[in-house]
């Protein structure tokens, strides 16, 4: 009895070795009399389906409905491609700039007290945004006038809720009536227009040590089809930030494409406000008062002659070259074989000097 579980373990062994032997030859998928048996043992597992989770999982859509995909399998490999945020450094600087001029504008704006955080600042493809958007929201366009591009500001709708009840004075305390399905007023959309109107003013703000820039707001929409203002697969920068008021409060997101921000770029890239690119105006006077300090030879030429190369071959020591000069003959004075200026030879002490006569500004003067 002992024996019993080891008997069918070596025909197993020797069915997945024939199995192999069978791959090797290309055979494995041929159908044969005496291998019926045991080729039916390795087929389901060879074969073996996967379920719609692990295909979900493979794929990287395992996130919950209306929440923002998760990012492993191929999603992953995929985003992979998408800028990093971080390689903008100036942007943590301009939104934290941002949440400090929010918390006092909606402070004044409501007459309350507002507390506004930064969540998170991500990189996202625009058409996962739009797909992750929990409704019912308010969604509102603005355009960057120096920058000619667009922007995207989504409201949800506990933001909502709350700031139609601190405005038109709700009491603290009691919970908001929600009716789900229905569409927003003409006064809660009034609302909202005016608290964008003030987070767009902060924005513009926010920027302008950076690079002077106008957000105005341009449209509201309930429907995330029609606040496209970029292609899906297009990169955006996602700014997540939480309104709190006392008991109340809401989600507050800015969402900006790589498209809107592509003018100030160079600007993001610095690791601090001021950073220097390019020009350097410090090396830039060193170097020049070290090239005023640099030593040249200048070149006095009276005069110059074409000559063959076999008459300068048959020159023989003590011979006398005659130039085409005389005491009172204009003498060029070159650097580098590079025309400078004019000049008559003459004598001051024991030393042969040049008076300068004419200055040539550049080489074709000469011609």
């Amino acid at each position: 009895m002992a024996d019993e579980p080891q008997t069918p373990a070596t025909p197993s062994d020797d069915q997945m070795a024939e199995e192999w032997a069978q791959m090797a030859k290309g055979g494995a998928n041929s159908p044969s009399g005496g291998d019926a048996g045991s080729g039916g043992g390795p087929d389901p597992t060879s074969s073996r389906v996967l379920d719609q989770a692990e295909i979900d999982s493979l794929l990287g859509f395992g996130g919950a409905a209306g929440s923002m995909p998760e990012q492993s399998g191929i999603r992953a490999i995929v985003n992979s491609a998408l800028v990093s945020y971080e390689r903008l450094p100036m942007l943590e600087v301009v939104f934290d700039r941002l949440v400090r001029l929010m918390s006092t504008s909606l402070r004044n704006f409501t007459s309350d007290n507002v507390e506004v955080s930064l969540d998170t600042i991500t990189s996202i493809r625009f058409g996962d945004y739009l797909n992750s958007i929990p409704l019912p929201a308010i969604l509102s366009v603005f355009r960057a006038l120096e920058w000619d591009s667009f922007g995207l500001i989504t409201v949800d709708s506990s933001l909502i809720y709350s700031i139609v009840d601190v405005l038109l004075g709700g009491r603290r305390g009691t919970a908001t009536m929600r009716i789900e399905g229905r569409p927003y007023t003409t006064i809660e959309r009034n609302l909202v227009e005016r608290m964008v109107s003030v987070v767009l003013e902060d924005l513009s703000t926010a920027f302008e040590p950076l690079s002077p820039v106008t957000f105005s707001y341009d449209r509201l929409e309930t429907n995330p089809r029609f606040a496209t203002i970029a292609r899906p697969a297009n990169a955006a920068i996602l700014v997540k930030l939480r309104v709190d008021m006392e008991d109340r409060g809401g989600r507050f997101e800015i969402l900006l494409p790589y498209a809107t921000l592509e003018p100030v770029r160079e600007l993001l890239l610095q690791q601090f406000m001021g950073e220097k690119f390019g020009r350097d105006t410090i090396w830039e006077s060193h170097l020049a008062n070290e090239l005023w300090s640099t030593e040249v030879d200048i070149q006095a030429i009276l005069d110059e002659q074409t000559m063959s190369l076999s008459d300068v071959m048959e020159f023989k020591i003590g011979e006398t070259l005659l130039l085409n000069a005389h005491p009172d003959s204009v003498v060029r004075l070159s650097c580098g074989g590079v025309p400078l200026m004019r000049g008559k030879m003459g004598r001051v002490g024991d030393h042969v000097a040049i008076r300068i006569i004419q200055g040539l500004r550049r080489p074709q003067a000469d011609q």
